[in-house]
């Protein structure tokens, strides 16, 4: 709760006197969308993640800058590849936008290069409607009021049952699948086996990839889809890829907390970079409301 309240006074201050913050350049690396924050008074980055149910310090960060900060409960976290029992830490100052407070509960991650400090999940994308302009590499946040997500959504969207995340429908090859959206996937769209196959994605597999995942990395194939049905617009030539096989996954989530019980929809995959890239992209988190257009 602590954590959620200091990202909406942190946010308040832009939207009190409009229905949109200005819109803000950020920084697209790899396909992940990363903004400037300083952490324990240390200049870093921090990522935007749409797919995580935690917000994360990274390990090497810490390490970088011999940081000693406050423990708070380990807990089991699942990611696409593997489960493992991670750190937290309470009490961790943060300067983001202009103002400054404290984070809870941030959860020891492996977010690559040091200069990575922070990842923000979903407690960042569902107090706002979050709009990312890709082509542009700008962000804006607006409220809820100010747009009818309703009215304007032109993608078939849902709440996930159990985890609370947006996930969406698609078609790869005319094949109909549930899929997270998810910001943090910086790669492919990304599908489980049995739908690989299913699309005939595996009757053309064009070469293997190793993919890193929240929790260790896996080997996965990939292959070309003639064609991706995405809210109103079709896209030709999307790559796709899947489990090599053999190859263990937990696809459902990054980052997710163990203990809840996920129903509803089937999430066989994610949705990534490849595919947002060409769109700007309007999520409201909450109600798992969704908006996709091409940039002025």
């Amino acid at each position: 709760m602590r954590r959620s309240v200091y990202l909406i006074a942190l946010l308040l201050p832009f939207l009190s006197h409009a229905a949109a913050t200005h819109w803000t350049d950020f920084i697209l690396d790899r396909g992940h969308v990363f903004l400037p924050v300083t952490i324990e008074g240390i200049e870093s980055r921090v990522m935007l993640d749409s797919g995580a149910q935690v917000n994360s310090i990274n390990k090497a960060f810490i390490g970088k800058n011999n940081l000693e900060l406050d423990g708070g409960r380990a807990i089991n976290i699942q990611g696409v590849y593997k489960i493992e029992k991670r750190s937290t830490f309470n009490n961790v100052k943060v300067n983001i936008f202009g103002s400054e407070f404290e984070l809870d509960n941030l959860v020891e991650g492996n977010l690559g290069h040091h200069s990575n400090g922070l990842l923000l999940g979903s407690g960042f994308f569902q107090n706002f409607i979050v709009q990312l302009d890709y082509p542009n590499q700008k962000i804006r946040l607006l409220t809820r009021d100010s747009v009818n997500m309703h009215d304007v959504a032109n993608v078939r969207t849902v709440v996930q049952q159990g985890s609370g995340m947006p996930i969406a429908q698609i078609e790869i090859n005319g094949k109909t699948v549930w899929l997270l959206i998810d910001t943090g996937n910086a790669g492919s769209i990304f599908v489980d086996r049995k739908v690989a196959s299913r699309a005939g994605l595996l009757d053309n597999i064009e070469g293997v990839s190793e993919s890193f995942g929240a929790n260790g990395f896996g080997a996965n194939e990939f292959a070309t889809a003639d064609t991706v049905k995405f809210g109103p617009f079709e896209v030709s030539n999307v790559k796709v890829s899947f489990p090599a096989e053999g190859q263990k996954t937990h696809i459902e989530s990054q980052y997710k907390e163990l203990g809840s019980r996920l129903g509803g929809k089937k999430v066989v995959g994610l949705i990534g970079y490849d595919l947002l890239k060409d769109f700007v992209v309007t999520l409201e988190y909450s109600t798992a409301k969704m908006h996709i257009g091409l940039p002025e």
